[in-house]
């Protein structure tokens, strides 16, 4: 019995999108095939194994024939990979164009990915990247053909054994049919192109104290905070990290928030817009908090209801962060 070969599209949406509009991008898409997985904040994957016998198309024309959906009915423009796995198709889409397709065929997997940065495979932060690069470990085929118990004696058993999966385009996972999980998400367009990582910071820590107040003003806590930061030329960067404890507390936000931000090594990048999103959104009475002997963790948060107070009767410029004041 032979097993047929997969073919997993990865959809990256160039447009913000709101709960109820994502949800029906998801519905458009499902009419081409059932096995569609939504990936928060804009994007969605899509196995068309099944789909292929019922089209009579190749892999490619369906998926562009997705894409002519989404611009027709809603007007958005996508960039799309096609691969074996869920993790080439996306590495594949972050590689395409705005409104291009880039196929990775299964028997060219190899000779796409092995010539890549490291810093491509999903995962691979600027810390590991440049511990890699200390060994002259530079491209993915440099890691591929790494020995296991080199590798192993760098990260650890753990993770040199999925850094050796990865980098070998070897990704198991299914693309599971889901909805979108309920989330808070607040976006900042900047005037201009903006070079100045002070301006970047302040961005950012603007947007998380943002969210801390809607948090709170809802009674919800998030365990999982997301950065987006779009550039000049319409690319993006997507960051997401998991946080020590369920929160709504705005510090906390703001110190993931902008330790993401510190790990991407803008430099010199010319971004023109910021995003967070937050999600796996739980109701504020199930919190718990770590316990701590620092009085000063207490007096944050009674401040911070205060400050909230203050904002609910004056407004919600009565109290922000010294570093967000004109």
């Amino acid at each position: 019995m032979t097993t047929r070969q997969r073919h997993i599209a990865h959809l990256h949406l160039h447009a913000s999108l709101a709960e109820a509009q994502y949800a029906d991008i998801i519905e458009l898409v499902s009419g081409v095939t059932p096995y569609v997985q939504a990936v928060p904040p804009n994007a969605v994957q899509l196995d068309l194994t099944s789909a292929l016998r019922y089209f009579d198309l190749s892999p490619y024309d369906v998926v562009q024939l997705a894409k002519m959906r989404l611009k027709a009915l809603y007007g958005i423009d996508s960039s799309a990979g096609l691969a074996g796995n869920r993790m080439l198709a996306a590495m594949a889409a972050d590689a395409s164009a705005p409104g291009d397709t880039t196929w990775v065929p299964a028997g060219q997997a190899a000779d796409w990915l092995y010539p890549r940065p490291v810093t491509a495979l999903p995962g691979i932060g600027r810390t590991t990247a440049e511990m890699l690069g200390k060994y002259g470990l530079h491209t993915i085929g440099q890691v591929a053909e790494l020995p296991a118990g080199t590798l192993q004696r760098l990260l650890g058993v753990g993770p040199a054994r999925l850094l050796a999966e990865r980098a070998r385009g070897h990704d198991p996972r299914p693309v599971t049919p889901s909805e979108p999980a309920a989330h808070l998400a607040a976006d900042f367009v900047l005037e201009r192109d903006c070079l100045d990582p002070a301006q970047h910071h302040r961005a950012v820590l603007g947007l998380a104290d943002q969210i801390g107040q809607r948090l709170r003003g809802e009674r919800q806590i998030t365990s999982r905070l997301t950065l987006t930061v779009r550039y000049a030329d319409r690319s993006s960067t997507t960051r997401t990290r998991a946080l020590p404890e369920p929160t709504n507390h705005s510090p906390a936000l703001a110190t993931a928030a902008l330790g993401l931000l510190n790990a991407l090594g803008l430099q010199r990048a010319r971004v023109r817009a910021f995003a967070i999103r937050v999600d796996a959104l739980l109701s504020a009475d199930s919190a718990y908090c770590q316990l701590s002997l620092d009085p000063a963790a207490d007096r944050a948060r009674v401040a911070e209801a205060a400050a909230d107070r203050a904002r609910r009767r004056f407004g919600p410029k009565a109290v922000r962060p010294a570093t967000l004041a004109d």
